[in-house]
């Protein structure tokens, strides 16, 4: 009898198709947040979520493949860390999203928005980045896609430390809003923290088979 092969699984496309959540989520969050509603709030928080599932559907299978994968393309361990710190771009995009509806607000600071710009570029680089990944040895210029990852990520260094300093500056906002504005910004700054950690996953990958 005649035994049907098993498709191969291609660990570089499960990584495409996860940076597209990220990238999903980016531009979900820029969306909510631009147009907010504290009273429809709620819903938008749920759709996230579902995003942020459909992400953990994938990495558990790709994980359930790898554990019975006997040569992995490139090292069972920079698979994992890779995996995980894509999958950590959509959950601290969600955890912002949980963040906003858990200190009740009712209105949107401008460098919000400018904080959701940089995510949205910063995922998309991301996913070109990831893109090339899949033909590495071959991309010559997947270099200057890491360079842009980090330099985006920078600039959210920046803008992180602005909004800190503006906020206390101001004497209109209240000890409440202070903490709970710091706590957004942190979330929103660890966003392309988590981009920076995949990007340098990648880099370690590059060095050593190159």
């Amino acid at each position: 009898m005649l035994f049907k092969k098993e498709k191969e699984y291609n660990y570089f496309d499960y990584f495409i198709k996860n940076v597209g959540f990220a990238c999903e989520a980016a531009d979900y969050l820029a969306e909510s947040l631009g147009n907010y509603d504290s009273t429809l709030f709620r819903t938008r928080v749920a759709h996230m979520h579902e995003i942020e599932n459909r992400a953990d559907d994938e990495k558990h299978e790709m994980m359930a493949r790898l554990f019975h994968e006997f040569l992995p393309p490139i090292d069972r361990e920079d698979i994992v860390e890779l995996a995980h710190y894509l999958d950590d771009v959509v959950d601290t995009i969600d955890d912002v999203m949980l963040r906003v509806e858990m200190y009740c607000l009712t209105e949107i600071r401008p460098e919000v928005l400018e904080f959701t710009k940089l995510i949205c570029r910063c995922t998309q680089e991301l996913s070109v980045l990831v893109t090339k990944f899949k033909n590495f040895k071959h991309a010559k210029d997947i270099r200057e896609a890491i360079v842009t990852v980090n330099a985006i990520e920078s600039e959210g260094d920046k803008l992180h430390s602005d909004c800190i300093r503006a906020m206390y500056q101001d004497d209109a906002v209240d000890a409440k809003r202070v903490i709970a504005w710091s706590a957004i910004y942190d979330d929103l700054e660890m966003c392309l923290d988590a981009c920076e950690h995949a990007t340098d996953v990648i880099e370690t990958v590059l060095m050593k088979n190159t």
